[in-house]
């Protein structure tokens, strides 16, 4: 049986003065799917998401939403939505409860589910608290709880777990997995490969406003992937690393500067002079082969 398409895009592009946001995106999200859009810092994907959600009007191309375009979204549409948008826009002098009562009363929805999510979401001992005094972890699990108010069939959730602690971590993962086991739609933007992994079943990766990629985790690590050596390197100089790859002259080589770790495909040509060239130029912590992962191929596809 032939699944519902939720989100349409279709040669979507969007431009601020020259510089462009969005170019040629298509793809769909079908219901009960976790859909992961994957990009950069700066990619496009909150710019995909304003699009998607009618906040802002594509210069070419469409979107549409339960069939409708975004651009003439109503009422209706929107109350089958959840969002939670980068930004936490909660009343930060209200407590837990009061922000969530707040919205319930705008969507009519009776006060008994709020405790329910307070409670799924390990938030009823807070609920009389100030917002004011929440972790980081915290606010986001009520925004979370805010957009779900509602019973949406569409979840769309804009860097939800940015910075969060483990604890917030694995509830708003479990969640995320028990709404779609109940045929609910999400729409995940992240950075963070290992949680798209885990939860998407199909991605869609952005790179400077382009889809470059689009396939489940598994099809994409099958294709793309290759066995890596990742050697973990300790350099003189952060330019000594420009020196190498320059000196290596390889289109194959990645370096992860957050750890410090040069990538290269295990198959990589002439990989034992590779590995003497990278000793003169920085210290050899550790070298070690492994799978690629999708990390990897989120590296090498964006560049970074």
């Amino acid at each position: 049986m032939k699944k519902e398409t939720v989100i349409e895009m279709r040669d979507l592009s969007r431009k601020y003065k020259s510089k462009v946001a969005v170019k040629d995106i298509s793809f769909e999200v079908k219901r009960g799917e976790i859909f992961g859009l994957l990009g950069p810092n700066g990619a496009g994907k909150t710019t995909t998401i304003n699009l998607l959600l009618g906040l802002q009007k594509p210069d070419q191309g469409y979107c549409r939403i339960f069939g409708n375009d975004s651009r003439k979204i109503r009422g209706e549409i929107y109350r089958k939505l959840g969002v939670v948008f980068e930004e936490k826009n909660l009343y930060i002098r209200l407590n837990g409860f009061q922000n969530l009562k707040f919205f319930a009363d705008l969507y009519d929805v009776k006060h008994d589910i709020i405790y329910q999510l307070l409670d799924e979401y390990e938030l009823l001992d807070a609920a009389s608290r100030q917002v004011k005094t929440y972790s980081k972890g915290m606010k986001q699990r009520l925004l979370i709880c805010r957009a779900l108010l509602n019973d949406p069939e569409l979840l769309i959730l804009d860097e939800p777990t940015d910075g969060l602690d483990p604890v917030s971590l694995r509830i708003i993962h479990n969640s995320l997995l028990g709404l779609k086991k109940k045929g609910k739609t999400i729409l995940l933007c992240t950075h963070y490969m290992e949680e798209a992994e885990r939860l998407c079943d199909r991605l869609a990766i952005i790179n400077k406003g382009a889809l470059i990629a689009l396939d489940t985790p598994g099809n994409l690590k099958k294709s793309l992937g290759e066995e890596i050596l990742e050697i973990r390197i300790e350099p003189a100089e952060e330019a000594n690393i420009t020196v190498i790859k320059n000196i290596l002259d390889s289109g194959d080589m990645v370096y992860d500067e957050k750890n410090k770790t040069i990538l290269l495909p295990l198959n990589s040509p002439g990989i034992g002079r590779k590995i003497d060239i990278i000793k003169e130029w920085a210290d050899i912590i550790s070298i070690h082969s492994r799978e690629a992962s999708l990390s990897d191929i989120f590296l090498k596809l964006t560049e970074c």
